[in-house]
């Protein structure tokens, strides 16, 4: 999988742009300020119709125009099929998204067909965070390998928003809230099967991946389900009824499970140190890579912002080995890209991207 051709409009400072870049490396270089990083939001945006950098539209679509527009083509599958998506997004709020000309229902069926990784400063957060970062980090990872998995999360979150509601304004008869609780317990055993299924899956690969950057000994990565592992969750929500109506919302239940990652018998992020911490993040993600190309026809595409950043020349020629492995595309900004100059075989497609003022050039391979 991967983004064949993209084209860009009133993406922050960007010019109208259409590139077409390599299925494999694709490296944006320029000084700070450049644009480097808004294409890297745009190919965001084409995938999951909002920014990465801001909650907010109006930073992201380029000043005194109404709308920001972004064209991809996507190869999917081994075959050379190809997919046309469109985003675009309004100043007052609206998008539109179009997959092979037709009104697409919602964000999920991009990211179905686009799925993304991406690693940037703000990367930190998965392990400094709240929980509800890790559990949108897990939860990426599972629907893009358990089918099963977005219907059952959407029952999940109805079931959730009914007790909510109850507890809050009492608006339920008995028989009712009883239904909601057995569907919410249902639901929620569901989503914790799929989620530790998952995190079995991923444990190993993990392990192995950070073995090949860094050396942890004593770092474990655990899953908190978020209810007491050795209590079923009707009992749970039973026993705590009258502390959520005093709250007014579910304590309990997979809404507040967690990734624990600790180095002995602390909490990584309080120990390690901001290199060791991106290099952490940076095997939870391709990890996750794996997992998904394991189940999937074709890979992720990663989006590496500022990747020599805090790593020094071993780390960075390792992770750009790793990221080689996955086989996939991957979009790399810099400021310098001779600090990249050695990370990829010879026979690794390279393409490098000069960005100046908004303007974006197509330059040689820098191996050439």
């Amino acid at each position: 999988m991967s983004l064949r051709r993209i084209s860009v409009t009133a993406v922050r400072n960007l010019h109208p742009v259409t590139l077409s870049p390599s299925p494999r490396i694709n490296i944006l270089y320029g000084a700070n300020g450049s644009g480097k990083t808004s294409v890297l939001e745009a190919v965001h945006l084409l995938g999951l119709a909002r920014s990465f950098r801001s909650t907010r539209l109006n930073p992201v679509i380029q000043y005194e125009q109404p709308t920001c527009t972004v064209f991809g083509q996507v190869e999917v599958g081994d075959e050379g099929a190809t997919s046309n998506l469109g985003v675009s997004r309004e100043r007052q709020g609206e998008f539109t998204i179009r997959i092979d000309g037709q009104n697409a229902r919602s964000a999920a069926q991009l990211a179905e067909l686009l799925p993304l990784q991406l690693i940037n400063p703000d990367s930190f957060r998965l392990l400094e965070g709240a929980p509800k970062v890790r559990r949108q980090f897990l939860d990426w990872g599972v629907f893009h390998v358990e089918p099963r998995f977005m219907a059952t999360w959407q029952r999940l979150q109805k079931a959730l928003r009914q007790r909510n509601s109850w507890l809050r304004h009492g608006t339920l008869d008995a028989a009712s809230q009883a239904a909601w609780d057995r569907e919410l317990c249902l639901a929620s055993a569901e989503i914790d099967e799929y989620r530790r299924n998952y995190i079995k899956a991923l444990k190993p690969v993990f392990e192995r991946t950070l073995s090949e950057l860094v050396e942890l000994e004593g770092l474990t990565l655990s899953y908190y389900r978020g209810w007491d592992k050795d209590r079923e969750l009707v009992d749970v929500l039973a026993g705590s009824l009258l502390r959520d109506q005093q709250m007014g919302h579910t304590q309990a239940g997979p809404q507040r499970a967690d990734l624990r990652l600790r180095l002995g018998a602390n909490n990584a992020a309080d120990i390690l140190s901001r290199g060791q911490q991106k290099l952490v993040v940076c095997a939870l993600r391709i990890a996750q890579g794996h997992l998904v190309s394991q189940v999937r026809r074709g890979q992720c595409i990663y989006l590496v912002d500022d990747l020599p950043s805090e790593l020094d020349e071993q780390h960075r020629r390792a992770l750009c080995r790793l990221l080689e492995e996955l086989h996939c595309q991957v979009f790399i900004t810099c400021v310098d890209h001779e600090l990249l100059r050695e990370g990829w075989q010879t026979e690794t497609p390279v393409a490098l991207f000069h960005v100046e003022q908004g303007c974006i050039t197509q330059t040689h391979d820098h191996r050439e």
